[in-house]
């Protein structure tokens, strides 16, 4: 216990050995906070391809629809009171064509037994043959309106999420007007930067999304899409592609790091600073210690904007 005492007061006693950080300049990825907004990556228009009154409407806004699923109904009751009577005149056409079909048999077993002339048989024969085509056109035209009305059921032009339905059940529509729009292709950030910074974007360029609302902590990793070639107002447009976007509302505002240019930086370990009374410090090798100010976190390391210079040697605990 006498030789063990010593030694374990030597070890508190002992100073923590410091390491050596060489300072100096290299280029870094500048990024500027920007507000996104949240849209729709293509909208899609559901329209009306007959005139006519809203009977069902089997959507509403926020909804998730499959393409080729029925969203609506629009009926129109002229083409039903056309298509009943095309039925009746079917029916009284079929009966032509079977009494001119009797007529025809009849002249042909008149004639097969000599007490017919070949005129007579011709004559019937070819009333027949006009009243089956007549049927048949008149069948033709009931499947033209049939058609039509099959056409008064609005389709889902493709996979996505119903965002308005600018109709009611009740309204009357005229062909080609919009039932419903629909949001495809997900969700993305479009951007409105300034034209400063065209230049410096690229399609393909990662961006950062910081997290909604009050939250600053980044939320994840997003991709340039596109950079449109249009400037408007002064302001470049860009499209970025985030994946879980579907909780989010069209229109939302969120704050994107986007890229800027490159620049030079000093930057250290953050523990080599340390702060008394409000004042930032480091200590330099061979004891000198410098008041700096630091600047922008990424990681452990910190920005210095003042205090040190290229070729310093900052000692960290």
């Amino acid at each position: 216990m006498i030789h063990l005492f010593p030694l374990f007061f030597m070890a508190l006693v002992l100073p923590v050995q410091a390491g050596e950080v060489l300072v100096e300049r290299r280029a870094i990825e500048d990024f500027k906070p920007v507000i996104a907004t949240v849209e729709p990556g293509r909208l899609l228009t559901a329209r009306a391809r007959i005139g006519g009154i809203v009977e069902q409407l089997k959507i509403k806004e926020g909804q998730g629809v499959d393409a080729g699923s029925e969203i609506a109904l629009v009926a129109d009751q002229k083409l039903l009171l056309q298509i009943r009577g095309l039925e009746q005149r079917i029916r009284s056409q079929q009966a032509q064509r079977d009494q001119a079909r009797v007529d025809a048999e009849r002249y042909q077993e008149l004639l097969r037994r000599g007490a017919g002339t070949q005129t007579q048989a011709d004559q019937s024969r070819t009333a027949l043959d006009v009243a089956e085509r007549v049927l048949s056109a008149l069948m033709a035209d009931r499947d033209v309106i049939a058609q039509q009305m099959s056409e008064g059921t609005v389709l889902a032009p493709g996979n996505g999420r119903i965002m308005t339905v600018p109709v009611v059940i009740g309204q009357v529509v005229m062909p080609g007007e919009t039932i419903a729009t629909l949001a495809v292709d997900g969700y993305i950030l479009r951007l409105q930067l300034p034209e400063r910074h065209a230049r410096f974007m690229r399609a393909g360029d990662n961006v950062t999304i910081m997290g909604r609302g009050d939250d600053q902590t980044a939320l994840q990793k997003g991709r340039i899409r596109i950079v449109y070639p249009d400037i408007q107002g002064g302001r470049v447009i860009a499209d970025v592609e985030v994946d879980g976007l579907a909780d989010y509302f069209v229109g939302e505002r969120t704050r994107v790091l986007v890229p800027t240019g490159q620049r030079d930086a000093i930057f250290i370990p953050q523990k080599a600073l340390s702060v008394r009374a409000g004042v930032w410090f480091v200590r330099l090798k061979g004891g000198t210690e410098l008041a700096v100010q630091p600047g922008e976190t990424r990681g452990d390391e910190i920005e210095i904007l003042s205090g040190l210079k290229a070729g310093d040697v900052v000692l960290t605990p």
